[in-house]
């Protein structure tokens, strides 16, 4: 497996039909107009490539505080965390000493590799950040989202998440959905979001509003999400 940053035509091109694949989208996720000029502008877009083949891609962008906002990410399995380190190394060798990122708080995988796998933290909670999305992976889903902060300069030490406490609140499966100890709380959110949407877009919607409930009030509280169990359930403390 190798990286390097993309600069050509055929490129971008390139990496720009690979996200509109992964999105399952019918237009451009990120247009090749637009990745030209995030590079224009200083950010990068790197590729993951085994042999030839394009197996992951990742865009990022400097902001006004030095830092790196990653706009995109998407790889074959195995690939993620690879490429993932490369991105730091281009962020961290033009002086960026933090990342930030948003995802879907209801995918729980991704949860587990922004808090465990890189020992990120979740600091807030955006409801509807995009608005409409109309790719095949969004499609008639409130675009919420929760912001990552990678610390570049020093790995936060993840832990396992061990849910306990008193439940306080049911999900929609009729299961406990958020749980406190007094000092941490837990959220369950499903194990896969995308088997739920295909099954039934109104449970998932349930779904969406329970889990941005306890996210809303956890992070009005000062709390942050540090880490995220096998079995789907966040852990927010306060840092």
């Amino acid at each position: 497996m190798r990286f390097q940053v993309i600069t050509d035509v055929g490129g971008i091109a390139r990496v720009s039909a690979y996200y509109a694949e992964v999105w399952d989208a019918t237009e451009d996720v990120l247009s090749s107009e637009t990745l030209h000029c995030i590079r224009h502008a200083g950010g990068a877009t790197i590729g993951a490539f085994d042999g030839d083949e394009l197996i992951g891609a990742t865009t990022g962008l400097f902001c006004p505080d030095g830092s790196v906002y990653s706009m995109i990410a998407a790889a074959r399995p195995g690939a993620g965390h690879p490429l993932k380190l490369a991105q730091k190394d281009w962020a961290a060798g033009l002086g960026a000493k933090s990342m930030r990122w948003t995802y879907d708080p209801l995918v729980a995988r991704n949860a587990r590799f922004n808090l465990v796998k890189l020992g990120a933290v979740v600091t807030e909670y955006t409801p509807d950040f995009y608005g409409p999305m109309r790719d095949g992976v969004n499609d008639g889903d409130e675009s919420d989202r929760l912001t990552v902060q990678w610390d570049l300069t020093g790995a936060r030490e993840p832990h396992e998440s061990v849910p306990g406490g008193e439940v306080t609140k049911i999900a929609p499966d009729g299961e406990p959905l958020a749980r406190t100890d007094g000092e941490r709380i837990w959220c369950r959110v499903p194990r896969d979001v995308v088997q739920v949407r295909k099954e039934s877009r109104e449970l998932a919607k349930q779904w969406r509003v329970a889990v941005r409930e306890v996210f809303v009030d956890a992070f009005a509280e000062g709390y942050a999400a540090t880490s995220m169990s096998r079995e789907g359930w966040y852990e927010l403390e306060r840092l």
